[in-house]
């Protein structure tokens, strides 16, 4: 996954307001006690959320399964002036050196967990790596955005260099969405470079995720809507997770 697509990623991503979120992620970690310290993003990709929250004042540390991701993620870090650490790793068998105050897994990344054990494996992982009255935030594209706004659609846009077809097919009886992506780059001397990429999602359900996550030994588990401090409404096609690892129950945030 993501090796040649790694190269046009941030270009296809240009209409995402990664500051937005990155203030998102803020108020929803200081809504929890975490303002600032160490923070791990898994499936960090090209580090477009780790750079603005590491402006933001957070150690930042980015981990991804793609190498090129994080080559990528890196010489943007370097050109910032951000001494990053950007860590080949699977979410689901996060080795850490210290104990973090967060762990994040933004833009789908736990939808790419097929299966509920690989999720089960990542919540695990993640609350090894927390600190006691740290935290887990993480969103997911909802089970209704996978179904009805990706699912059976054939998505294309000619961009001036970049030209792709994006065609989905939903499963019902995996609750996956399978996208092929044909994308054309256009060279210096007008011709076309094609790169070929295929993936899935998963969509889990929001009790099925909270349960897993209370399995996992997260004692308290929020969920928000899209970018919103809110409960979710229906028809939502993103929830927000905020999952805390307390020992005392009485240091629980109250929202």
């Amino acid at each position: 996954m993501y090796t040649g697509f790694a190269e046009v990623y941030d270009q296809l991503m240009g209409d995402v307001n990664y500051d937005a979120w990155a203030d998102f992620y803020v108020r929803l970690m200081a809504a929890c006690g975490i303002r600032e310290g160490k923070v791990c993003e898994c499936a960090c990709g090209t580090g477009s959320l780790t750079l603005p929250l590491n402006r933001r004042g957070f150690q930042m540390t980015g981990v991804d399964l793609s190498q090129d991701m994080l080559w990528i993620a890196a010489q943007k870090a370097r050109a910032a002036g951000m001494g990053i650490p950007f860590v080949r790793q699977d979410m689901r068998k996060l080795r850490l050196h210290r104990p973090m105050d967060a762990v994040l897994a933004t833009c789908d990344g736990v939808n790419y967990l097929l299966e509920d054990q690989d999720a089960l494996e990542f919540f695990r992982s993640a609350w090894n790596a927390l600190r006691p009255g740290g935290g887990l935030f993480f969103d997911v594209s909802t089970p209704y955005k996978l179904q009805n706004a990706l699912g059976n659609q054939l998505i294309c846009e000619d961009q001036e260099k970049i030209t792709y077809f994006w065609q989905n097919r939903w499963s019902e009886k995996h609750q996956q969405v399978e996208m092929h992506l044909c994308i054309f780059v256009k060279n210096e001397d007008g011709t076309y470079k094609r790169i070929d990429e295929e993936q899935k999602q998963r969509a889990h359900s929001l009790q099925g995720l909270t349960n897993l996550l209370r399995q996992a030994g997260f004692d308290h588990v929020m969920v928000f809507g899209n970018g919103r401090m809110e409960q979710p409404r229906e028809g939502e096609h993103r929830w927000h997770f905020a999952a805390i690892k307390r020992l005392d129950p009485q240091e629980l945030p109250q929202l």
